[in-house]
């Protein structure tokens, strides 16, 4: 016998009485909104268009009138009547505006019946969680004179998501943050140096363009961009811009670094070379992705700089992205060590190498977060997946961190997750004595100035620690 709830049944014609009424009671939310804008194409600015919206007399968006009348439809053809009821005529008046948060409460009562037709004329009124009248009016339909009984349909599931909007609502609650003086290492082509300005302009970045001067000027000119008030260094070439930034950086002159048209090697080993730069870490790099399947910021480490890292290297690699997690806002970060298995097996390195970084987290080597490995992708990612093989453990389905086995399998999982998952990415060097913020050649304008503000959330965290530091202590 199959459950009622998961039966759709109608009432027949015969079945109906004069007065009887139905019920339905639903919640706007803006995936909602998005959802039917999608379907009906309809992308009038006063639904998805947070800017104007606010400037109009509802002072935000607001859903589709067609919304609250296709929560009729559905009360009408899903429950009452039910299956086999077909729309004759539906006349609607819109009264009040539906705002996101909104409880809409449905109600359809049978106002007439036509035995002739077999037409049912229904009064339809739609109320907000206040009472307020939102929309009324009223519908015929043919109701079914046959009894319907059938199995609910199962529905695909509907992810509507938006990486990028995410991106850009953590973005804006950087607004009023200082922005950190930046070292942009030789920004000789297009992307680079609008990634720079674009940073600048969202008060990111004070930049501090390090390249030949002559070269900037012109491409500048040739995009149209205007360079007045931006300080600019100049340096002979890639090298020297890269030898200049470091020292730079080495100096305090500047708080961050943030890599232009040159290979992140040139970078790199120029930072690698100023010993000023030098913390006792081992520098390696961490990713921050919005991935639509996944309810919270994801760093991902190491997939950039440490090729195969030793234990000692992972420990440095877990305890930087510690400090970028507690940076963004992450208290106590849960951090996932993965592998190819969640059992410790000495076949396997990596579940060797977890095993021991969970243990000097246990001796407070690795402090101020929740460490759990070895785990494999499912098992730190879902926790239903934990649970069906019996894995009981404080960061499955809640990591804030994935620290990868090496850099091949790191940076494979990377591109997954923003090529084939529709994550939105950044990404920061740690462990220098300034954040580096690296981006590659095929990235957006987004994930650039996303990257940059990676950095300088670092790069502020860094500057409060020093002067934390710095601080004599009273008495």
């Amino acid at each position: 016998m199959i459950a009622s709830e998961e039966v759709i049944e109608n009432i027949t014609y015969d079945e109906l009485r004069i007065g009887q009424c139905a019920q339905l009671r639903r919640t706007l939310s803006r995936d909602d909104i998005s959802a039917f804008a999608l379907v009906s194409g309809d992308i009038n600015p006063a639904h998805v268009d947070d800017e104007y919206a606010q400037g109009t007399r509802f002072h935000g968006v607001i859903a589709h009138g067609m919304w609250a009348g296709a929560l009729i439809s559905s009360l009408l053809g899903n429950e009452f009547p039910g299956p086999g009821t077909v729309y004759v005529e539906q006349s609607l008046k819109f009264m009040r505006p539906v705002h996101v948060g909104d409880t809409l409460t449905v109600t359809v009562c049978v106002r007439a019946k036509d035995d002739a037709q077999g037409h049912v004329r229904m009064d339809c009124q739609v109320l907000n969680q206040h009472g307020d009248p939102v929309v009324s009016g009223d519908a015929v339909v043919r109701a079914p004179t046959v009894k319907v009984s059938r199995p609910r349909a199962t529905l695909p599931t509907l992810h509507l998501f938006d990486p990028e909007a995410r991106t850009e609502a953590w973005l804006a609650t950087l607004q009023g943050h200082p922005a950190v003086r930046c070292a942009v290492v030789h920004p000789c082509d297009e992307a680079s140096l609008r990634g720079a300005l674009d940073a600048a302009d969202a008060g990111l970045i004070v930049p501090v363009l390090v390249a030949p001067r002559a070269r900037l000027l012109a491409l500048a000119a040739g995009l149209g961009l205007s360079l007045d008030g931006i300080e600019v260094v100049d340096t002979e070439h890639s090298h020297a811009s890269a030898t200049v930034a470091a020292t730079m950086a080495a100096r305090g002159e500047v708080g961050m670094l943030m890599k232009g048209s040159l290979h992140t090697d040139e970078l790199m080993g120029a930072v690698l070379a100023e010993r000023g730069l030098r913390t006792g870490r081992r520098m390696s790099h961490a990713f921050r992705f919005e991935v639509p399947a996944y309810p919270r910021p994801l760093l991902v480490t190491d997939a950039a700089i440490n090729i195969s890292p030793t234990l000692e290297d992972k420990a440095d690699i877990v305890r930087n992205a510690i400090d970028l997690a507690r940076a963004l806002g992450v208290a106590r970060p849960k951090v996932a060590l993965l592998s190819a298995v969640e059992t410790v097996t000495p076949r396997i390195a990596s579940t060797l190498d977890a095993a021991a970084l969970c243990k000097m987290a246990d001796r407070g080597q690795i402090a101020h977060a929740t460490l759990d490995g070895p785990l494999a992708f499912d098992n730190a990612i879902s926790a239903e997946a934990a649970r069906i093989k019996g894995i009981v453990s404080p960061v499955s389905g809640l990591a804030d961190i994935l620290v990868v086995p090496d850099l091949e399998s790191g940076n494979m999982l990377a591109k997954q997750l923003e090529y084939l998952a529709g994550a939105s990415a950044s990404g920061v060097v740690l462990g220098a004595k300034v954040p580096i913020a690296l981006t590659s050649r095929a990235d957006p304008a987004i994930a650039r100035k996303a990257s940059a503000a990676l950095a300088g959330v670092m790069a502020r965290a860094l500057q409060a620690a020093a002067t934390t530091a710095a601080t004599p202590s009273a008495g």
